[in-house]
């Protein structure tokens, strides 16, 4: 969040109220997504929230309606840059790749990555997330209740580093599920602070991070030196599916003839593990955890995978097939958007929602508040898969749901997100029966929305016999 010099900009903007000196500070720190709820319930679809002592003051803008989030995301996109606070906290622990990166080197990086993002190129990964899946799978064979956040969170990691490394991927995934929860707390700490101590000061909290991000730095570095070393392409660690993804970044070649040197590299992978596995396994976490709260439902997608695929592994073609899965994903999704808040900062003035968010404002878009937006979302906290055939998406504006972003920076992975939570949810629906042990799962926003209480189900085994 940016120290405000805007206090007071932004006449006739309605502000939640707060505590005299503080605003609103305390209320975001211990529960930011029910304040901007509260904001939204309150105030309407554009609201100014200040937090923090005079001099040290940020302001955000918060922008909730469809058509709002259109303009900050999509038709205005050029208006509002990632140049908070928050970003450069994430650029200089994750590094300059495509989640972090603007203006011309976005455009570069997006160009060479574009072409291994293809549906063709996505869908050959079907069968290492099944292969995950599989093994997942047998590892429930001698329990009866899961944390499905924690499992989802494993599974999820483990199919994205194979995916990215290929044979490589079992070492790199035990650093990152061991590196990453420490980099990205340090992150969040130094991002939503309105003011920090330099990173070179030898701090307990530098330290630990500055360790973390080295080890991580190494496995990544090593791998990518080696491919760089071996040559491209090697389709011997690909487990048969085509080139590991690191493989084809290290290939990847513009019109330009412009490539990734070493760190870029690094930067790119960073950035897939992050988002590649946080955001998949939050939406497949809540999606069994809402099923096994709503068994009416759970039964209802078991059935639709039990007559699509019978007994045979799902492939890439069968997400057509499965559109009432994919409708309990996208309510999923809706509900527990693994996005909950989005942040970006105003270049020039900006007319919103019949108001002026001034120049260099911090804004933000919400979907956790979209999502349940009354004027788009009757009942907006009942779980209903309902909501998403494609007659019901016709009728919503396009930015009634948005998990995974909008306009030029929609986010590049949408296809293998789905692609992977569609296999491992028919596959984990088909072998179990789910039970929610825990009713209700505590959530809080980081870089990803995420779980802060257990998330357990009680498992029956659905196995012949």
């Amino acid at each position: 969040m940016a120290v405000g010099s805007h206090t007071g900009a932004g006449t006739g903007i309605p502000e939640l109220a707060g505590v005299p000196l503080l605003g609103s500070l305390f209320d975001l720190k211990s529960d930011s997504l029910g304040t901007y709820l509260r904001a939204q319930q309150r105030h309407g679809d554009l609201v100014r929230i200040t937090a923090g002592p005079p001099g040290l003051r940020a302001e955000l803008y918060c922008v909730f309606s469809p058509e709002g989030a259109q303009q900050v995301l999509g038709s205005e996109a050029a208006n509002f840059r990632k140049d908070n606070s928050f970003y450069q906290e994430v650029r200089e622990s994750f590094g300059n790749g495509l989640l972090t990166s603007q203006d011309e080197d976005y455009l570069r990086q997006r160009r060479l990555v574009q072409p291994l993002f293809t549906k063709r190129r996505v869908d050959g990964y079907a069968g290492a997330v099944a292969a995950e899946t599989e093994l997942t799978l047998r590892a429930w064979r001698e329990t009866s209740v899961v944390d499905v956040s924690e499992e989802m969170t494993r599974l999820a990691l483990r199919a994205v580093t194979r995916i990215l490394f290929g044979t490589d991927g079992d070492a790199a995934a035990g650093v990152v599920d061991r590196c990453f929860p420490v980099i990205t707390e340090y992150v969040l700490r130094r991002g939503y602070s309105p003011a920090n101590l330099p990173r070179s000061w030898p701090t307990p909290g530098n330290k630990r991070a500055a360790a973390a991000l080295e080890e991580l730095y190494a496995v990544c570095d090593g791998i990518v030196a080696e491919r760089l070393g071996d040559g491209v392409g090697d389709e011997s660690r690909s487990d048969g599916n085509g080139s590991d993804l690191l493989s084809l970044l290290a290939g990847a070649k513009s019109a330009d003839d412009a490539e990734f040197d070493a760190v870029e590299l690094r930067e790119q992978v960073l950035v897939f593990l992050l988002a590649g596995h946080e955001t998949t396994a939050t939406s497949l976490a809540f999606a069994l955890h809402l099923l096994a709260r709503h068994p009416e439902q759970q039964t209802r997608a078991r059935e639709e995978i039990s007559r699509v695929l019978g007994d045979r592994t799902p492939q890439a073609a069968d997400l057509d097939r499965l559109p009432y899965l994919t409708q309990v994903l996208k309510e999923a999704m809706r509900l527990y958007p693994a996005a909950p808040v989005i942040g970006r900062q105003a270049v020039a003035d900006a007319r919103v929602g019949g108001h002026t968010i001034p120049a260099g404002a911090d804004v933000i878009v919400a979907p956790w508040v979209t999502h349940r937006h009354p004027g788009h979302w009757p009942d907006p906290d009942r779980f209903d898969p309902d909501r998403f055939t494609p007659e019901a998406e016709a009728a919503r504006p396009r930015y009634a749901w948005f998990p995974f972003g909008g306009g030029p920076r929609a986010c590049i992975g949408q296809h293998f997100s789905m692609l992977e939570s569609v296999i491992a949810l028919a596959m984990i629906l088909r072998a179990y029966e789910f039970e929610a042990v825990d009713e209700e799962v505590p959530v809080s926003t980081g870089i990803t929305l995420r779980a802060t209480g257990p998330a357990r189900c009680r498992l029956r085994s659905l196995a012949a016999g």
